[in-house]
C-alpha cells in the first residue's frame, strides 16, 4: 500500500512538473514584446554554445532561457542596424562553444552594423583561450577588458588524439575501409599517429586559418601581420598588458562601462538579445515582400525522422519538397551544418534538391562545417556560399566496426554463432572481419565513391578526374573551397539570400520574406533531446560530439562523415 502511495505521489509531482514547464514554455513563446526606450543599446550575450536554429525547450524556458542561435543572433543584429532607438551595440563576450565560420559570420554582421553609423563595443571580463572570441571583438569600434581580466590570444591549433593503443590494451580492433588517403574520420581509431596525408590536411587547414586569422587582427588593430604574429607568440595579457600591446582600447570597471554607453552625454536604456528577439521585424520594415524559404539542416546525417540536432532525410526531403510545391515560394535557402552521416539518406536529400532546382533557386549557405554527407546534400545547389574558415569537401566514404572479441574474451563474455548465410554475422562485434568481407566492403566503398564523384562532377561542373583530385576524403577550408571550385560565393546568410534574390529576379534593394524550417521544434523532440543532451557524458566536447553521432548513425555501415578532431582551436 506504501508502495503504491510513493508512486503516486512521485507521478503527481512528475505530471506537475511538466504543466509547469509547458505553461513556460508557451508564455515565453507568446508574450507581449518589450517596449523599446527611443535612447537605448542592444546587448548580446554571447557564451557557451551557439547553434544553428534553437527554440525554448521545456527545462530552458522553466528557467526563462532561451539557447544562443544564429539565426536569432542574426536577426537582432539586421532589426537593431534599422531600428531608429538603437543607439549602439554591446557585446559581452565569454567562451564560445562554436566554431570558426559563425565567428565569421557574427563579425560580419557587426561590421554591416556599423555601415549604418552606429558604434559598436565588446566588454570582456576575463578571457582565457579566447583567440575565436577575440576575432569577433575586433569588428566592434572599441574593445573594453576589465582592468583585472585576463586576455589569452596564443595562436591555433592543439593536439590531436588517436586511441589504438588504448584500444589494443582493452582488446578493440577497428576495422575500417575508406576511400581515399585523406578519408581520416576513424584514423583516431586505427592510427597511432599521423599518416602522411593526414598531416598535410591538417597543416592545410590549420595553417589557412591561421593566415585569414592574423590577416583580420592585423586590418581591425592597425597594426602588420608581423605585429600581430609577435602579440600571438606572447600569448598571455592582464589589464595593462593588453592596453599596451594595442590589444584593446578601455580597461573599465563596469558601472564605468555604464557611463561609456552614452549619447550625447545621457545614458542609454539596455535591451538585452532575450527582450529584443520579441520584437517583430515586420515592425521594422524587414522580413516581408515575397517568399524565400530558410530550411536548416543541422547535425549528422540518418535515414528516417530528425531528431534533436539532427539531420533526418526523410523530414529534410519533406521540407524541400513542401518548399518547392509551394508557389508563393519563389527560391530556397538550404543552411548546411553537418559533418555528413549515412551516405543513402544524403542521397535521399540530394535528390529533393536536385528536384527542387529544376524549378526554382536552391541556395546552400555553409555554416561551421558542410563536409562529406554534408558537402554530398549541398553539391547540386545553384550557388553554394561558405564562410572562409567553413570546413568542406571530404569527399569520400567510409565503413567498417569495432571488433571486440578480445574485451569480451577480457571480461568473460561468451557467445555461440548461430547464422544462416555465409555471411549473416559480417558486421557482428564477436569476431574480426575476413580478408574476402573486408575486399567486399572496400568494392562497396568504391562504388558508393564513384556515384559521389559522378555528382559532384554534374554539379559543379567539372570532369570525374577533377572532382577524383579534389576527393579522396580531403577538407577543405570554404576559401580553398572557393579556388577550387567546390564553393561560389564566401559570406553567410546574408550573401545567400543577395544570390537567391538575383537569381528569383526580386531587386536586391527589396525586403523579402523568410520561411524558416523547423518552425518550431515539438515539445517531445524538446524535451526527449534535452534529456539525451542531459546524461551525456562529461567529456571533451569534439569527444561528446563523435560519441553522439555514433549513436544516430549506428544502424548504418557506409558512411560519407568527416573526421571529428579537425575543428581548429
Amino acid at each position: 500500500m506504501k508502495k503504491g502511495k510513493y508512486v503516486l505521489i512521485i507521478f503527481l509531482v512528475f505530471f506537475f512538473l511538466i504543466l509547469v514547464t509547458i505553461v513556460s514554455f508557451f508564455y515565453y513563446e507568446f508574450r507581449r514584446p518589450p517596449a523599446v526606450k527611443a535612447h537605448s543599446y542592444l546587448e548580446l550575450n554571447l557564451s557557451g554554445e551557439i547553434l544553428e536554429r534553437a527554440t525554448p525547450n521545456i527545462f530552458t524556458a522553466f528557467r526563462g532561457i532561451k539557447p544562443l542561435s544564429m539565426y536569432d543572433i542574426w536577426m537582432n543584429i539586421q532589426k537593431a542596424k534599422k531600428d531608429n532607438r538603437i543607439k549602439c551595440l554591446l557585446l559581452r563576450l565569454g567562451y564560445l562553444q562554436c566554431n570558426w565560420a559563425k565567428i565569421n559570420e557574427l563579425r560580419e554582421a557587426v561590421l554591416d552594423f556599423k555601415k549604418s553609423g552606429k558604434k559598436a563595443y565588446a566588454y570582456i571580463v576575463e578571457a582565457p583561450e579566447f583567440d575565436k572570441e577575440y576575432f569577433l571583438a575586433t569588428a566592434c569600434d572599441e574593445i573594453i577588458l576589465h582592468p583585472l581580466g585576463w586576455l589569452v590570444v596564443n595562436g591555433i591549433g592543439g593536439y590531436y588524439p588517436f586511441f589504438k593503443k588504448a584500444l589494443d590494451k582493452l582488446g578493440i580492433e577497428a576495422q575500417f575501409e575508406h576511400v581515399e588517403e585523406y578519408k581520416t574520420a576513424y584514423n583516431t581509431f586505427t592510427e597511432e599517429g599521423f599518416t602522411p596525408a593526414h598531416k598535410q590536411m591538417m597543416e592545410s587547414i590549420y595553417g589557412n586559418l591561421y593566415t585569414y586569422y592574423v590577416k583580420g587582427l592585423s586590418e581591425s588593430r592597425g597594426k602588420s601581420e608581423e605585429e600581430i604574429k609577435e602579440i600571438i607568440d606572447h600569448g598571455f595579457y592582464q589589464g595593462e598588458k593588453a592596453l599596451e600591446a594595442g590589444l584593446v582600447d578601455k580597461l573599465l570597471f563596469e558601472d564605468e562601462l555604464e557611463n561609456l554607453l552614452k549619447e550625447r552625454g545621457k545614458k542609454l536604456s539596455k535591451i538585452t538579445h532575450k527582450q529584443y528577439s520579441k520584437i517583430k521585424p515586420t515592425s521594422l520594415g524587414l522580413n516581408k515582400g515575397k517568399k524565400i524559404a530558410l530550411i536548416y539542416g543541422t547535425g549528422p546525417i540518418h535515414y528516417g525522422e530528425s531528431v534533436y540536432q539532427t539531420m533526418g532525410s526523410s523530414t529534410l526531403a519533406r521540407w524541400i519538397k513542401t518548399a518547392r510545391k509551394d508557389k508563393s515560394i519563389k527560391g530556397v535557402i538550404f543552411r548546411v551544418d553537418s559533418p555528413g552521416g549515412s551516405a543513402v539518406a544524403s542521397d535521399v536529400i540530394w535528390r529533393e534538391v536536385v528536384l527542387t532546382k529544376k524549378q526554382k533557386p536552391f541556395i546552400v549557405s555553409m555554416s561551421d562545417v558542410a563536409g562529406s554527407g554534408g558537402y554530398w546534400i549541398s553539391m547540386a545547389a545553384h550557388k553554394i556560399v561558405a564562410q572562409p574558415p567553413t570546413l568542406t569537401g571530404s569527399i569520400g566514404v567510409i565503413g567498417g566496426k569495432f571488433n571486440l572479441s578480445k574485451l569480451y574474451e577480457k571480461l568473460g563474455i561468451t557467445s555461440e554463432k548461430l547464422t544462416y548465410g555465409k555471411m549473416a554475422d559480417m558486421f557482428s562485434s564477436f569476431r574480426g572481419l575476413t580478408q574476402e568481407e573486408r575486399d567486399i566492403l572496400k568494392n562497396e566503398i568504391l562504388w558508393i565513391y564513384d556515384r559521389f564523384l559522378t555528382k559532384v562532377a554534374e554539379g559543379r561542373n567539372m570532369n570525374k578526374e577533377k572532382a577524383d583530385k579534389l576527393g579522396k576524403g580531403r577538407v577543405w577550408t570554404g576559401s580553398q573551397a572557393k579556388e577550387l571550385g567546390l564553393v561560389d560565393e564566401i559570406g553567410g546568410l546574408s550573401k545567400a539570400i543577395e544570390l537567391a534574390k538575383k537569381l528569383a529576379g526580386i531587386p536586391l534593394d527589396e525586403e523579402v520574406k523568410l520561411v524558416v524550417w523547423p518552425k518550431k521544434i515539438s515539445f517531445l523532440s524538446a524535451f526527449f533531446g534535452r534529456m539525451q543532451a542531459r546524461t551525456k557524458l562529461h567529456l571533451d566536447p569534439k569527444l561528446q560530439k563523435f560519441i553522439s553521432t555514433l549513436q544516430v548513425l549506428e544502424r548504418g555501415k557506409i558512411w560519407a562523415i568527416m573526421p571529428f578532431w579537425i575543428y581548429p582551436e
